[in-house]
């Protein structure tokens, strides 16, 4: 049961703060920071609870921040996106979180090293619909659906990258929690966390104002590249704990 004074969701609160401030900078990276402590210490709550939190960021970036959107590539990763989405569901019911977060966490960092070592990854159209497709499955699965989008747009101006996560995050999340709630892996409980956890998500937002503003694009393209590795590392690092 969730108790609205329960100590230890106010301090996952602070933690989607930080992962809101992270997100509202660079673009992605709230169920990064989060979700690895949900996982430890209320595994109950994921992954819907997360999925709240990154429906309602994404809102308030659009309704306070530059709405410039490449709207082809977002199109194609939402599509597969949405192909994708089921099987992600079907993991949740079927398969050990475990063996979900270790098989994300491998191919981000493999995906992380082809772009900076071998590939030089650009926004085409064969590369956001298997960017959006395997964030179908992660997305659902693991929360964590945002490095691989990132990456293909990594090359885009930073506001424009900010707001088309933003709009694929929201199409993402309507999607993944739809598709739990028709299996029966959602619960209002991971509902109501994720509202709780609203406006620790908007104080991660605000505090992020002054310093979105003053990243440059160069700085934003390191973050993104910075922030999937730690993204791979940290849902390694679950299956270990």
């Amino acid at each position: 049961m969730i108790e609205w004074i329960d100590p230890v969701l106010l301090c996952l609160g602070l933690v989607v703060a930080v992962g809101a401030f992270v997100q509202s900078s660079i673009g992605f990276g709230i169920a990064v920071v989060s979700a690895p402590f949900v996982v430890v210490l209320r595994p109950d709550l994921m992954p819907t609870s997360m999925l709240v939190c990154a429906f309602v960021l994404p809102i308030l970036q659009l309704a306070s921040g530059p709405r410039e959107i490449s709207w082809r590539p977002l199109g194609w990763a939402v599509g597969a996106r949405l192909v994708a989405t089921p099987l992600g569901v079907w993991l949740v019911a079927s398969t050990s979180t475990d063996v979900i977060a270790l098989s994300v966490g491998i191919l981000i960092l493999v995906t992380v090293i082809a772009s900076v070592v071998a590939v030089d990854i650009r926004l085409t159209r064969s590369n956001a619909m298997a960017a959006g497709a395997i964030s179908g499955v992660s997305g659902t699965a693991a929360s964590i659906g945002g490095p691989f989008f990132a990456l293909v747009l990594r090359h885009e101006p930073p506001d424009r990258l900010r707001a088309t996560l933003a709009v694929f995050f929201i199409a993402g999340a309507v999607m993944a929690v739809a598709g739990l709630a028709l299996a029966g892996a959602a619960t209002w409980e991971q509902v109501r966390a994720g509202a709780m956890w609203t406006p620790f998500v908007l104080l991660g937002h605000l505090v992020a104002g002054p310093v979105r503003r003053r990243l440059p694009a160069a700085a934003v393209r390191r973050g993104v590249l910075v922030f999937c590795v730690v993204a791979s590392v940290s849902v390694i690092a679950r299956t270990l704990i």
